[in-house]
């Protein structure tokens, strides 16, 4: 009886939760669902375009590099220094040129010779010739150099346009790398008209950017295009941690004007104000009690100098000159050098807590020396 009761029961168990599992596999009731609508078609007769054929032909590198390189210099230099116990000591250091006349006028950078006792210069056949230290020209705000050798009938560079050079042109970088005889490097023109800060109150402008490996030793170098045409004279590079492949070149354009004039005069003339500056910041602001926490703080004032005529003194901070703002010092060198000579110019400037104008016209800068 006992057995035939729990059969019993066991079966109507099983007899409930068929029953409930059944109920749960029954479809929704058509009022409680969720009505869904179809996505919207982006674009429905696109299609997948079809590929280019055409074979990207790269430029002939080995041809620019046969035709520039007997025009790469390579200058050794010699320096006199003293070490930190009062030693005399003379330090060798290695850069590139080129040739851009052929009765021997080479062209480098201003870093590669300055300050130098002893100049050589290597051709690429081999053949060397000193350079007279006293006769080279240079100009340290645009770090370029021309100098001379005894020599005829070099093969001179092509010049080109570095304004007709596009983002993603092919360049090429010719130089004496690592002071271990002419090599070259290709890359692309990855910017243009950089403005870069080399130091305090040094400022290069006009600068092509490329991925060409640059290496000490490059420095006065040719940077040439396709044509080959030098389009820049190589100058600096970005040497920090994580930073790969970022080297700069003096754009021929912004060359070829101060080239000229220091092979024609032997030094460039600019406008002149007659002043010495430097950047106002925190620390000159406490020092001097300025009133204002940007422009250019006059160190001091040539005599005669146009700046001495119009009553500027040491002291003065000029915040704005020909119209531009003037926030730091860069800012005033470039709207001096954009003026021209003879140019009257108006100068806004603080004298302690006191905001002034003054009225000075520019001249030509001194010959250097």
């Amino acid at each position: 009886m006992k057995r035939i009761l729990i059969s019993a029961l066991t079966f109507i168990l099983v007899l409930s939760l068929t029953l409930n599992i059944g109920c749960n596999l029954l479809p929704a009731s058509p009022t409680t669902s969720t009505p869904t609508s179809s996505p919207t078609p982006i674009g429905p007769t696109w299609t997948i375009p079809p590929s280019s054929n055409q074979p990207s032909v790269l430029p002939s590198i080995a041809d620019v590099v046969a035709k520039v390189k007997p025009s790469v210099v390579a200058i050794d230099t010699e320096l006199v220094t003293t070490d930190i116990f009062g030693r005399t000591v003379t330090q060798q250091a290695a850069g590139s040129g080129w040739i851009i006349d052929k009765d021997g006028i080479i062209v480098t950078n201003n870093h590669v010779v300055e300050g130098a006792t002893s100049v050589t210069v290597t051709l690429d056949d081999g053949r060397t010739f000193p350079a007279d230290v006293n006769t080279i020209a240079t100009d340290s705000l645009a770090d370029l150099a021309v100098l001379r050798i005894k020599a005829e009938n070099l093969p001179a560079a092509a010049v080109g346009d570095s304004s007709r050079l596009r983002v993603g042109d092919w360049v090429v970088a010719i130089g004496n790398s690592l002071g271990q005889g002419t090599r070259a490097t290709v890359g692309i023109v990855s910017q243009q008209s950089v403005s870069l800060d080399i130091s305090q109150g040094q400022t290069l402008y006009g600068l092509i950017e490329t991925d060409a490996a640059i290496n000490p030793g490059n420095s006065g170098g040719p940077l040439v295009n396709m044509a080959s045409e030098v389009i820049g004279i190589t100058s600096v590079k970005i040497a920090e941690v994580g930073v790969e492949g970022v080297g700069y070149a003096i754009s021929t354009n912004e060359a070829m004007p101060i080239i000229q004039q220091l092979i024609n005069v032997g030094y460039v003339i600019r406008p002149w104000l007659g002043v010495n500056y430097t950047t106002v910041n925190q620390y000159t602001v406490f020092r001097y009690n300025l009133a204002v926490d940007k422009g250019a703080l006059i160190l001091n004032v040539a005599s005669g100098s146009p700046a001495d005529l119009a009553g500027l003194k040491a002291g003065d901070v000029i915040t704005r000159f020909a119209g531009k703002d003037i926030a730091e010092m860069k800012d005033l060198t470039r709207a001096i050098h954009q003026g021209q000579i003879g140019q009257k110019t108006e100068i806004v400037y603080w004298r302690g807590q006191n905001p002034s104008t003054a009225s000075a016209t520019l001249i030509e800068s001194p010959a250097p020396g």
